[in-house]
């Protein structure tokens, strides 16, 4: 019988220091919440076998699947601010890798019990923080934005203790490689630029083979990670997320959203909304993002300074260039992104004006990001056939003011004007650059809620089957695109360890 995971565990051949050796913990009961049959198909795996108690029990921890080398890596960070120069995977167990239709991915345990990195803490994972992910990560994956995705959700059986007492479970989470800014800065905190030279290129072989060939390969590596993660959160601020914790140890070098914890998705819109219980200050609010990840970056480039040139003032001339892009990159791609929201195929000057004071408009008016586009998109003009009133009216309620929205209306309509003739394509263009439905935080409250209080888990598949088709219209399921009384205002998430 061939093996459950076809595993090639690249990672685990780098020297011991990048991580400890270690087992998950075995639970009491494990059982199968979940498996992402389309995922696993894309991985190659056979989901049938990943289902029966035999792939359970991997994915609870139990058993140590054929040709798994189960690791916890080393990484430090800054969180929200403060360098910690030692975190690492402390309730999270890389099993190993394997090499799927979209090439080489990590899977890996969250929730599998303690590591040397735990650092006091139990290595266990509570079920609502583990369907939060399993959910938002997928619902990402939906909106085309890059993530990690869930494989598996497994309860266990056993309780974990935070707050109050919970439900324990696994997450098995699938990720081109879980490399972060904090895996360089490890290295480079305890002056060890072999580690770190042998980090880098285990990254430009797995992430960059086109950067081995360049002049300066470490330079072009670091670029690539700017250009990623530019384009990255402008792709978050397009859909109204907030990752919440934004340490540069959460963040990938791969280019993908990762550490789904304290996360929350704009419904009224406002830039300084930052709804997590240990973000007192805003430092990761939705529209401190691209400054956050700016400086994330700069963490980075400090970090690969021996290696970008011998030379200390030219590494850091060298660093700076890159660094420079990194506004340039984002612009392009966040413009872009609002373009698209407004059924702009072509730039002008003035489109940035136009999209900042919609959302200027937006956040004095109470306007629901999501639904504000949505409609709008329906409230397009297009060529024989002008929007029906009630479209028109549908946007327009959505502001405190209708009036402030009709005097933009009317300039926006103006520059549709100097479009080229898309006949009747643009409400449908329009639909596929904004979404209908997101992870409303109401909606996951509440199935967080049936699930740990009531072991009910419909409001989980339900919400997940609306969410993997975001841009869709899906009259049957019509209430889960509304917006929550009050905006959302006060919502509060929480990291979830």
């Amino acid at each position: 019988m061939t093996a459950l995971f076809p595993f090639d565990n690249s990672y685990a051949r780098l020297p011991d220091r990048f991580f400890k050796r270690i087992a998950p913990t075995p639970v009491e009961a494990p059982r199968l919440v979940r498996l992402n049959r389309a995922l696993a198909e894309d991985l190659g795996l056979d989901a049938v076998r990943l289902e029966s108690p035999e792939g359970v029990s991997v994915l609870a921890g139990q058993h140590v699947a054929e040709g798994s080398e189960p690791l916890a890596a080393a990484y430090a960070g800054h969180q929200f601010g403060q360098f910690v120069p030692q975190l690492g995977d402390g309730r999270a167990i890389l099993l190993g890798e394997v090499v799927g239709r979209d090439g080489r991915r990590d899977i890996q345990l969250k929730g599998s019990g303690p590591t040397p990195f735990s650092r006091r803490g139990d290595g266990r994972a509570a079920l609502g923080p583990v369907l939060r992910e399993y959910l938002v990560s997928e619902a990402m994956h939906a909106l085309g934005i890059p993530t990690t995705r869930t494989l598996a959700a497994v309860t266990t059986g056993e309780q974990v203790i935070r707050e109050t007492v919970l439900p324990g479970a696994v997450l098995t989470r699938v990720a081109s490689s879980h490399i972060r800014v904090g895996s360089f800065q490890f290295f480079a905190a305890r002056g060890d630029v072999e580690g770190l030279r042998a980090l880098a290129d285990h990254a430009i072989a797995r992430h960059d083979p086109a950067a081995a060939e360049a002049d300066n390969p470490y330079l072009a590596f670091l670029e690539g990670v700017i250009r990623r993660q530019a384009e990255l959160v402008a792709r978050w601020l397009t859909v109204g997320f907030i990752h919440g914790v934004m340490n540069t140890d959460n963040m990938s070098i791969a280019g993908e959203t990762i550490d789904y914890g304290p996360c929350a998705f704009l419904d009224t819109y406002d830039p300084a909304t930052a709804f997590s219980s240990i973000d007192r200050h805003g430092r990761y609010a939705y529209g401190n993002q691209p400054r956050i990840a700016l400086w994330n970056l700069t963490r980075l480039a400090e970090a690969l300074l021996p290696l970008l040139s011998e030379d200390e003032t030219r590494a850091v001339a060298e660093a700076e260039a890159a660094l420079s892009g990194f506004a340039g990159l984002f612009e392009t791609a966040y413009h872009g992104g609002l373009n698209r929201k407004l059924g702009l195929a072509t730039t002008r000057d003035g489109d940035a004006a136009l999209a900042g004071d919609l959302l200027k408009t937006m956040a004095e008016n109470g306007a629901d990001f999501t639904l504000t586009f949505r409609r709008l998109g329906e409230a397009a003009p297009e060529a024989g056939s002008d929007p029906e009133p009630a479209a028109i009216e549908a946007v327009r309620s959505l502001f405190i003011d209708p009036t402030a929205f009709d005097r933009w209306a009317e300039r926006w309509r103006r520059r549709l004007t100097e479009e080229p003739d898309v006949g009747t394509a643009r409400r449908q263009s329009m639909r596929t650059a904004n979404p209908a439905f997101i992870p409303r935080n109401h909606r996951v409250e509440a199935m967080i809620e049936a699930a740990v209080e009531r072991q009910d888990f419909a409001p989980f598949d339900t919400l997940l089957t609306v969410l993997t088709r975001p841009y869709d219209d899906q009259p049957d399921f019509a209430q889960y695109a509304e917006a929550p009384e009050g905006g959302g205002r006060g919502y509060r998430t929480f990291c979830g360890t």
